[in-house]
């Protein structure tokens, strides 16, 4: 019995859609070949648990890599476990995870998260190939502490959908203005119909707008991107 080929498998070829950004935007092209090649594909070929995912994705908003990374293992040595599911951080309380320096807001969005996932409300690694990126964000946005974009983050970055254009990210916008050469950046709207030549591929176009930003000459620290 022949194995059916998933709707969305995960990546896709970055050299191809370099070609064709170059083609359909000529300013887009020129910052490509100053930029260099970006190649994400390593994010997309590892093991990715979306449950484990969110769950660290929630412990590092709104604070720096490095506090994050240690209030992770702080709450990974509470439960003794590497893996952020329901079964796992049931082993602690409420009170366990505030001493681990995980906020009350955070820890209200973890329990969330959990009670989702014992309630098959999270979609499995196997059912995400077949489902389309809105319906996944739908899936997801109503966990309590994750929204369009940490969702949009995750499908460029771990699912390697080539095609998502996060235009509420501020680092997008600015990438626009860089290269069009704006007084001002644009709406969310205007970034949208911005891209309209880019498609299929604004993922790809997305990873180098956050890389332009960065050369922007008013820029005096690199512009924030989730997965850095």
């Amino acid at each position: 019995m022949a194995t059916l080929k998933a709707r969305h498998p995960r990546g896709f070829d970055t050299e191809a859609a370099d070609a064709h950004l170059a083609r359909r935007d000529r300013k887009l092209a020129r910052w490509i070949e100053r930029i260099g090649p970006i190649a994400p594909q390593k994010h997309w070929r590892g093991r990715f648990d979306p449950v484990d995912a969110l769950a660290r994705a929630i412990l590092y908003q709104q604070l720096s890599g490095k506090a994050a990374a240690t209030i992770v293992g702080r709450v990974e040595a509470a439960i003794g476990s590497p893996r952020l599911h329901c079964d796992t951080l049931a082993l602690v309380d409420d009170a366990a995870l505030r001493a681990c320096g995980v906020s009350g807001n955070k820890t209200l969005a973890l329990r969330d998260l959990a009670r989702r996932e014992a309630a098959g409300e999270i979609p499995a690694m196997t059912r995400l190939p077949w489902l389309e990126e809105q319906a996944i964000i739908d899936a997801l946005v109503p966990i309590r502490g994750i929204g369009r974009w940490t969702v949009e983050m995750m499908l460029m970055s771990r699912l390697g959908r080539p095609d998502v254009l996060p235009v509420d990210d501020l680092g997008i916008r600015k990438g626009i203005q860089v290269m069009d050469k704006l007084e001002a950046m644009p709406t969310p709207r205007e970034a949208l119909a911005r891209s309209a030549r880019w498609a299929p591929y604004r993922t790809q176009a997305s990873f180098y707008l956050w890389r332009i930003a960065d050369f922007g000459a008013e820029a005096k620290t690199p512009t924030r991107r989730s997965q850095d």
